[in-house]
């Protein structure tokens, strides 16, 4: 069954292209260091240039728990979250698709 990892991201005013870099950086340090990752996308709210929604899909739940587990997850996490005014996250498995 799919696995997905999702955060809702408000960058602080003035900080969204230091924001997007930051991001990009965390999950290219992701693809590296945890096996699993299978893709991620970065998405900006059209109505709200300063929202983002992220979305990774994962082979599994245990590379998704191991990649938060990682010794050096929070440093690469807290790059991009010191840039933001309120950040949450989720985990989802797919319930059904269209395609």
């Amino acid at each position: 069954m799919k696995q997905y990892a999702s955060g809702d991201w408000v960058v602080a005013e003035g900080k969204e292209d230091e924001f997007i870099t930051r991001w990009t950086e965390f999950l290219e340090w992701t693809k590296a260091e945890a096996p699993g990752l299978i893709e991620a996308h970065l998405l900006r709210d059209t109505q709200d240039p300063r929202h983002f929604v992220s979305l990774s899909e994962w082979s599994d739940d245990a590379s998704r728990a191991a990649w938060r587990a990682h010794q050096d997850f929070p440093s690469h996490l807290d790059a991009a979250r010191s840039l933001c005014a309120s950040f949450s996250n989720s985990d989802y498995e797919l319930a059904t698709e269209v395609k």
